[in-house]
């Protein structure tokens, strides 16, 4: 019974993620429209694409047992951080294209590092203790970055930027892989997951509190950047 939940949270995992990972296709839709991305910043997609490609890595059957879901749902995430990256590199102003030109190269550099290191160097329990804490610690810091818009909230009393099925999604793939990492006794999974639900809850919670006092008039274009820029 134990490994068919670990199964279905698994796969839940994967559909919640999916919406997820989508989401900035709103943002791209406007940038491709506009011929440019302006201001909003192209960090959240680099630092979602390093994420992606920790996980998919601790997924691998020769880094971590049964975890080949993590590696599909997290796979599937690094290519379209890329196409997102590469979009980015493609409309953005060159103050801003070398910039994070220079972090995409970094962090794979960073990536090869890690997957050379584990593979070359340690031993299967300490391969996978290894990238299990560099992938949660960049985990957490990926969820905790919506804190700055759950701030603006609070002191603005408005949901404007915090649309709701983002927040909800937020909630329900955190709380799918922290069950699925609760089951398979992984705590490299279960960790970031448990922290990404508090916080899908905690947006859910102001979502309810603040939705009434939201104006009724959102500038559509400058709310979706708003969102990619704090997003994941």
């Amino acid at each position: 019974m134990g490994n068919v939940l670990h199964l279905i949270f698994g796969i839940l995992g994967n559909v919640f993620g999916a919406a997820l990972f989508l989401s900035p296709a709103i943002t791209f839709y406007y940038v491709i429209r506009r011929g440019s991305t302006e201001e909003f910043s192209g960090i959240p997609y680099v630092a979602a694409l390093l994420n992606c490609l920790l996980y998919s890595w601790y997924g691998l059957p020769f880094i971590t047992s049964d975890n080949i879901l993590v590696t599909i749902s997290n796979g599937s995430g690094a290519v379209l951080e890329i196409i997102y990256v590469c979009l980015y590199l493609a409309y953005s102003p060159p103050k801003y294209r070398r910039k994070i030109f220079g972090l995409f190269v970094a962090e794979l550099v960073f990536f090869g590092a890690i997957a050379l290191v584990s593979v070359i160097a340690l031993h299967h329990t300490a391969r996978s203790l290894l990238v299990g804490i560099v992938a949660a610690t960049f985990s957490v810091c990926m969820y905790a970055a919506p804190l700055s818009i759950m701030k603006n909230v609070v002191q603005t009393k408005s949901v404007e930027y915090m649309p709701f099925f983002l927040s909800l999604f937020v909630f329900l793939c955190g709380s799918s892989w922290f069950v699925y990492g609760l089951l398979g006794q992984d705590a490299f999974v279960a960790t970031p997951n448990g922290l990404g639900t508090l916080l899908g809850a905690a947006q859910l919670v102001l979502y309810a509190i603040y939705r009434k006092s939201t104006p009724k008039k959102v500038d559509k274009d400058k709310a979706n950047i708003e969102i990619q820029t704090h997003l994941t």
